[in-house]
C-alpha cells in the first residue's frame, strides 16, 4: 500500500505526469527531456529524481550523459504504465510534447544517418566478404526458433539489428554496446520501427550491466572476433542465463583474411568449431549442432548452446 500511495504522489503532479508520459515513448535525456518542456534543467532534474525514488522511473548513465526510461518489471513500473495508458488522447499541452518528442527523435536519426553514412564503406568490404545478410539472418532466426521469449539480451548490439529482428517474440529485450555512436544509430532504428519492448545500454561485453541468472536468451552477433579474450565473454554471457537459458553465437569460422585484422581492428580471424564448443562447455553449456553458412572467402557459423541445470 505505501509503495502504491507513494507512486501516486509522485506522478500526481502536472509536470511529473508529462516526464512520465514522455519516458514512456522510449529512453529520453535530461537535456531532450528539458528542450521538449520548455523547462530549466534543475527543475526537471528535480522531477525526474523523484519519479526515480518512488519507482515510476528507471535512470542510467551513458558517458556524460544520463537517460530516464519508464520502469519495468516492477509493481511501480505496472503502475506508470497504467496511468499513462488513462491519459487523454486529447489533451493539447500532452500532444505538444510529444510533437517535440518527434522532432528530439528526428535530430537522433539525423545524427544516426551521418554516422551510418561514414562508416557504411567499412561495414560494406566485410559484408562484401560473406553470404548475403537475409540469408544469415533467416537461418539465424531459425536456430533460435519459435518459442517465445521473455528476457533477451543481444551482446555487442551496434545497429540494433537482432532486437528488431527477434522484437516481436521477446516480451522484452536489451542491447548492449560500448560504443555512443553505435548506440545513437540503434536508438534511431528502434524509434523508427515504433519498438517500445527492447531498448539498448551502454555496456561492457566483459562486465556487463545485467544481474545472474535473468536472461532466457543471449546473442553474440558478429561480436566475438573484435575480443580480445572471448572465453572471458562468453563466460560472462553464461553468468546473465537462467537454467535451460539459450546463448547463441554468430561468427566466423576460421580464416586467413589478415586485412580484418589491419583495417578492420578484428582481435580473431575466426574460430572453430573445437575452440567455440570447448568454451561453452567449460561455462556449463551443452552445445547444439553448428550451422555453417559457406561465404567467399568467409564462412560464417551459427554456434547454439544450452545452460544445463545443475543437479
Amino acid at each position: 500500500m505505501d509503495q502504491l500511495l507513494s507512486g501516486l504522489r509522485a506522478v500526481g503532479e502536472p509536470t511529473r505526469l508529462r516526464l512520465v508520459a514522455l519516458c514512456a515513448h522510449g529512453e529520453l535525456s535530461v537535456s531532450e527531456l528539458t528542450q521538449i518542456l520548455g523547462q530549466s534543467q534543475p527543475r526537471v532534474s528535480r522531477h525526474l529524481k523523484l519519479l526515480v525514488e518512488a519507482g515510476l522511473l528507471d535512470r542510467f548513465r551513458e558517458g556524460a550523459a544520463v537517460y530516464y526510461r519508464i520502469a519495468d518489471r516492477t509493481q511501480q513500473a505496472f503502475l506508470a504504465r497504467t496511468v499513462v495508458d488513462l491519459l487523454p488522447t486529447d489533451d493539447s499541452e500532452l500532444n505538444r510534447d510529444l510533437q517535440r518528442l518527434d522532432q528530439v527523435k528526428q535530430k537522433r536519426a539525423d545524427v544516426a544517418r551521418a554516422y551510418f553514412s561514414n562508416n557504411a564503406v567499412r561495414w560494406g568490404e566485410i559484408r562484401a566478404l560473406h553470404v548475403p545478410e537475409a540469408l544469415l539472418e533467416k537461418e539465424f532466426v531459425k536456430v533460435i526458433g519459435k518459442q517465445a521469449i521473455t528476457d533477451f539480451l543481444d551482446i555487442g548490439t551496434g545497429t540494433g539489428r537482432i532486437l528488431e529482428l527477434l522484437a516481436a517474440r521477446v516480451e522484452r529485450g536489451m542491447g548492449i554496446d560500448v560504443s555512443p555512436e553505435m548506440l545513437t544509430v540503434a536508438r534511431a532504428n528502434l524509434e523508427q520501427a515504433n519498438l517500445r519492448n527492447v531498448h539498448v545500454r551502454q555496456g561492457d561485453m566483459y562486465n556487463m550491466p545485467v544481474d545472474d541468472q535473468t536472461i532466457d536468451l543471449a546473442t553474440l552477433h558478429l561480436v566475438l572476433h573484435y575480443s580480445d579474450d572471448p572465453a572471458v565473454v562468453i563466460e560472462e554471457a553464461v553468468r546473465v542465463l537462467r537454467p535451460n537459458g539459450r546463448l547463441v553465437i554468430v561468427d566466423f569460422q576460421t580464416h586467413h583474411e589478415e586485412q580484418l585484422r589491419d583495417e578492420h581492428k578484428h582481435h580473431r580471424l575466426g574460430f572453430d568449431d573445437d575452440e567455440i564448443n570447448g568454451w561453452l562447455q567449460n561455462c556449463g553449456m551443452q552445445p547444439e549442432p553448428p550451422v555453417g553458412l559457406q561465404g567467399d572467402p568467409l564462412t560464417v557459423k551459427i554456434w547454439p548452446a544450452v545452460r544445463q541445470v545443475a543437479h
